[in-house]
């Protein structure tokens, strides 16, 4: 039988992610806390929490990673008429409680969410300290779509996102791709591959790639409100 480590409380370390299980894939570690620190050092070596409410935390690092180079973000031509009906307004960090909720919310048949209470906890604490961040797309007064994530370094990593209205969570990540770009962000990390990511632009890169830029990226982390449009 195949085992992974389990993470003390009492210290912040991981295991190589290059240990990862090939199946399930990328799964590194089990234990541990959701303290800020713990995240920060997590997602500074490609490794991030994904478990079940009522389970152990689990610390995962895929391989192969699936990522966004912002400026090479593809906006298709039924995207492109929905960014220039101007019946939106766009936001950053005003709703980033709302953002998660509404990501965590089910969907379709899925009655399941893997954005736990304590989860979303311990990102609103990351918000709060200006590392995570939520975008946020409205039309009037109504939260049509929006996603959140990490910034760190150079290096945005997307956690989730959500649509309650047609195009709603594409609109988001095309404005967020635009921003990271303008900004000189390297690197949108997806976590995993879908056929949707890959449809806006995504692809798919080996991890020690993908840890080879965190290397270079990660580096100084700026912290603060995204409260701007950019």
């Amino acid at each position: 039988m195949v085992t992974i480590p389990w993470l003390p409380d009492d210290e912040i370390w991981f295991p190589d992610p290059e240990r990862a299980l090939v199946q399930p894939d990328g799964l590194l570690a089990a234990g541990g806390d959701l303290t800020p620190a713990r995240l920060i050092a997590a997602y500074r070596q490609g490794i991030f929490p994904w478990y079940s409410a009522g389970d152990p935390i689990l610390w995962w690092s895929p391989n192969p990673r699936c990522v966004f180079f912002p400026d090479r973000f593809h906006i298709s031509r039924s995207l492109r008429r929905q960014l220039h009906r101007n019946d939106y307004r766009i936001s950053y960090d005003t709703s980033f409680a709302q953002v998660m909720h509404a990501c965590a919310a089910p969907r379709g048949d899925d009655n399941g969410t893997w954005i736990t209470p304590e989860m979303s906890h311990a990102y609103l604490a990351l918000h709060q300290l200006g590392v995570a961040h939520s975008i946020e797309v409205w039309r009037e007064d109504a939260l049509i779509g929006g996603l959140y994530g990490l910034a760190i370094g150079r290096i945005f990593y997307g956690e989730s996102m959500f649509s309650r209205a047609t195009g709603g969570s594409k609109i988001a990540l095309a404005h967020l791709t635009a921003r990271l770009s303008r900004q000189g962000y390297f690197l949108l990390d997806c976590q995993v591959h879908s056929p949707h990511l890959e449809s806006l632009g995504a692809h798919c890169i080996d991890r020690s790639e993908f840890r080879r830029i965190l290397n270079r990226w990660t580096a100084p982390t700026i912290q603060g409100l995204w409260d701007t449009p950019f």
